[in-house]
């Protein structure tokens, strides 16, 4: 009878990630986090009581979209800080921070929206709630960023989890910071001088925009993606949700391993989930590359989709190359048990 080595039996989270969450979890992130979560049922609530519109979707929409996003993301790294061994007192304080601006920015956006109102890029100097409101949203930006890139380097040097969960963190925090950092390149690099129209009827000065081509671009279903230039919200989605992407990936290999034994082994996951990022970082830059080029996500040329092919050309390529290095090694360890196994017999025979 066979028997798989030590090294390939059904794996479980490491030591940090089978703790209990009670008391762990960073505790500012979590009430932040639902915080969001009931502000994202409440601007459901607005949406479906309030007709008002700006920008060619519900005043609540954009509240709703942010809270959603940033609930995800502010669980998250609260789950992820409770599994540091190092630099845990700065990580936990950049945790915080992080909560407080978050909880401000999207604050402030809710304001804006329930007074029918644009929050970011607006220059509107006659109105004092907006005034008060700019630093909020321009300031809040950078300090989220800033406590970010803390955390980021803080989880780089952590030695503690499995090859696999290491990997999955480690490149999903690296999309995020990336994705935080695009509306900083997108407010500091061009400037849209211009006017809109808010849900009051008044005429609200902007001198920014989250569009190339068209500032204030919109149209595609459910994302209110731009269908008239390139959209920068878009690789800021991506980028911010890719953690998510790569941590649940994790987990289902994990859960898969139950039946193939070649991913029992952690190395193997490590791979797989290496090769995933790969793709997904891949498709960020595309993203990044169509919406500096004005060009809508609804509308590409022939050189997206040829990027977009070459992307996912290197992704499967990776991901074969994962799986067939992994299952290699799988029956090399498999070989490598049977053959000690018949060494003991032989010996037993022999005595």
């Amino acid at each position: 009878m066979t028997v798989l080595p030590e090294a390939e039996s059904v794996p479980a989270l490491a030591p940090a990630a089978r703790r209990s969450p009670s008391g762990t979890w960073h505790r500012q992130l979590l009430i932040c986090a639902a915080l969001l979560a009931g502000l994202v049922v409440l601007c459901g609530v607005g949406m479906s009581v309030d007709g008002r519109t700006l920008q060619g979707e519900s005043v609540w929409a954009k509240p709703m979209k942010f809270g959603f996003a940033f609930c995800l993301y502010t669980a998250t790294l609260a789950w992820l800080l409770a599994k540091l061994d190092r630099g845990r007192r700065l990580a936990w304080w950049a945790g915080t921070v992080f909560a407080a601006a978050t909880t401000a920015e999207v604050g402030a956006i809710t304001v804006q929206a329930a007074r029918g109102t644009v929050s970011h890029f607006n220059a509107d100097r006659g109105d004092p709630v907006t005034l008060a409101l700019v630093p909020v949203l321009t300031l809040g930006v950078m300090v989220i960023v800033i406590a970010q890139l803390i955390v980021g380097v803080i989880v780089l040097i952590q030695r503690t989890g499995g090859k696999d969960l290491n990997r999955a963190i480690r490149a999903g925090l690296g999309l995020a910071t990336a994705g935080m950092l695009i509306p900083v390149y997108w407010m500091v690099t061009r400037i849209h001088e211009r006017t809109v129209v808010d849900a009051n009827g008044k005429e609200i000065p902007m001198y920014q925009g989250h569009g190339i081509g068209d500032p204030d671009g919109h149209g595609m279903p459910l994302t209110n993606w731009s269908v008239t230039g390139g959209d920068f919200r878009v690789p800021h989605f991506f980028a911010l949700h890719g953690i998510q992407v790569l941590l649940v990936l994790t987990v289902a290999l994990i859960a898969l391993s139950a039946r193939h034994a070649w991913l029992r082994d952690e190395r193997a996951r490590a791979r797989l989930v290496g090769a995933v990022a790969i793709g997904y970082t891949g498709l960020v830059a595309v993203v990044t590359w169509q919406a500096g080029r004005g060009q809508s996500p609804a509308h590409p040329d022939a050189a997206t989709l040829a990027a977009f092919a070459a992307v996912l050309l290197i992704g499967a390529a990776a991901t074969v190359r994962a799986v067939v290095v992994s299952r290699r090694a799988a029956a090399r360890g498999v070989a490598g048990a049977a053959a000690v196994e018949s060494a003991d017999q032989n010996r037993c025979i022999a005595k």
